[in-house]
């Protein structure tokens, strides 16, 4: 039997009715991954709607669970004869779907900022997934140094990565794995492509997979080979790599997202790098990779024990070569734990 949160999930909204649409927050609410269906939770019971593709499967796991399992007849409308007033997430609730509950005279609430509560605390079961994926991710990584070959293009890089997490047990990747080589690491989010490695290449590596929903997400900066011409590229790297690991030492439960943020932006600064240092420092992960709460410049969001996110400062020097070190942490008594291998002593190949 999964883990269910749909109980959970209605006692935090105090609607009359929770109805849940968009996948992932259906996962959350169920334990289960299906393309399709609605969860439904009213003071009495909850039903997992969903179609002839799943219903077996969802049967079966969902059996002894707070949900029931039925299959979905339609219109969305009709699951809601009876009620009065619906809670549902706002901002990934299409127009069509609001209008239909809205024409049907229902009073309509907002679940969105429940769920970002609820799913920014991690339960034990959810830190556990998210371990046994950092710890494919590590492995994987490991694994690949020995393979990675002059003349092997990027999409080769990946594509060997990525066998490789799925040879460890992930399920799959948490977000398409990023490879840059040489000056393509200076674009934050490169598109991997034909490029072809070389002697004495930045290589950068962003990727992460999943275990049982749950994703990872790491990032590793290193060279090929030591051509003598990379004395800016060590220096910058020592930068970034203390910047990330003040980071570790010094946020701490009841700091803003801004605050953490600016841990290593102001770290940066004093070096005129936080100038190059184009994107937030990190943002919550789980079953999304992108979930609250967000670590940036303008981060409102109070950090709190149970929470996992990204600790990723990069700098990027356009046309020339981009460093980005990130690990999967998390806040625990106050501290922050590295669930990603936090030794980060640079590599050459």
């Amino acid at each position: 039997m999964v883990t269910t949160n749909a109980r959970k999930l209605y006692n935090a909204v105090k609607a009359e009715a929770v109805l849940t649409e968009r996948t992932d927050l259906r996962q959350y609410l169920t334990g289960v991954s299906t393309s399709f269906g609605y969860v439904l939770t009213d003071a009495e019971k909850s039903i997992f709607y969903t179609d002839a593709r799943y219903l077996e499967a969802c049967h079966s796991l969902l059996d002894g669970s707070e949900i029931e399992v039925k299959k979905y007849e339609g219109p969305i409308e009709n699951l809601l004869k009876g009620y009065k007033e619906v809670a549902v997430p706002l901002s990934s609730t299409s127009y069509p779907d609001y209008k239909k509950l809205s024409d049907a005279g229902l009073k309509i609430v907002d679940s969105g900022k429940a769920f970002d509560s609820l799913m920014s605390i991690k339960q034990d079961y959810e830190i556990e997934n998210i371990k046994a994926a950092c710890q494919i991710t590590d492995r994987a990584f490991k694994d690949l140094l020995p393979r990675i070959k002059e003349g092997m293009t990027e999409n080769e890089v990946a594509a060997e990565l990525e066998y490789l997490m799925r040879k460890s047990g992930a399920s799959g990747t948490s977000f398409p794995t990023i490879v840059g080589f040489g000056k393509n690491s200076s674009v934050p989010h490169h598109e991997t492509g034909n490029t072809k490695l070389q002697f004495g290449n930045v290589i950068l590596i962003d990727y992460g997979c999943k275990v049982n929903g749950y994703c990872s997400d790491c990032t590793r900066t290193f060279l090929f080979g030591d051509d003598g011409k990379h004395t800016n590229f060590k220096a910058a790297y020592e930068h970034v790599l203390t910047a990330h690991m003040l980071v570790k030492a010094k946020a701490t439960d009841g700091m803003t997202g801004k605050e953490i943020d600016a841990i290593a932006r102001d770290y940066l600064k004093g070096f005129n790098l936080d100038g190059y240092f184009t994107h937030s420092l990190g943002h919550g992960l789980g079953i999304n990779i992108h979930e609250f709460p967000f670590i940036s410049p303008k981060g409102a969001d109070v950090i709190r024990n149970g929470m996992v996110f990204s600790d990723e400062p990069g700098v990027y020097f356009e046309g020339d070569f981009g460093i980005r070190i990130e690990d999967t942490v998390m806040l625990k008594d106050g501290k922050v734990i590295s669930l990603t291998d936090s030794n980060k002593k640079l590599i050459i190949l």
